[in-house]
């Protein structure tokens, strides 16, 4: 498993935002059964810099909070049976498969924490988990797509003990 982590800006968490990111990572991956090693990318910045990135790809000139930008294209949500059939989905020098990229916005992170009355940690950890199962081709479109994201993210946090308290 790798996990590149860049950091765009200056923050101060009061826990150690790489091990938590790697935690959420490996219990996403654990919890669907995702059945290779894999390769995700993690970049967190400010407002500016997610806002650049939105209105480069989503064409949305706003802030937000996490953006996912998957590598693969699912059949279903959380089925990985193609996966093993595209090599372009592969790293070549490692073997693992590239499953995309997650920025997060450090002022949305605490300001929703604030907001939700729930911990930085818990806000960070959430955002991470809630891009992983985007990775894994879940999204929430619709409001029954919406409840099994829910519901999984919560999964996976809890496996953690990270609560909203």
């Amino acid at each position: 498993m790798t996990i590149f982590i860049e950091t765009e800006c200056d923050f101060n968490f009061d826990f150690d935002y790489e091990k938590i990111a790697k935690d959420v990572v490996n219990t996403a991956i654990e919890h669907l059964d995702f059945p290779y090693e894999a390769e995700i990318s993690i970049t967190i910045t400010d407002n500016d810099g997610i806002q650049a990135i939105n209105k480069e790809f989503r064409n949305i000139d706003a802030p937000t909070d996490v953006l996912s930008f998957p590598m693969i294209e699912y059949s279903e949500p959380g089925v990985f049976d193609d996966i093993e059939n595209d090599d372009d989905l592969f790293n070549p020098e490692t073997g693992e498969v590239i499953l995309g990229d997650i920025v997060l916005s450090v002022p949305r992170i605490l300001s929703q924490a604030e907001e939700y009355g729930h911990s930085v940690l818990r806000e960070y950890a959430f955002l991470i988990a809630h891009s992983m199962l985007h990775l894994f081709g879940f999204d929430h479109m619709t409001e029954a797509d919406a409840a099994v994201m829910e519901e999984k993210q919560r999964e996976i946090l809890d496996i953690l003990k990270i609560s909203r308290n």
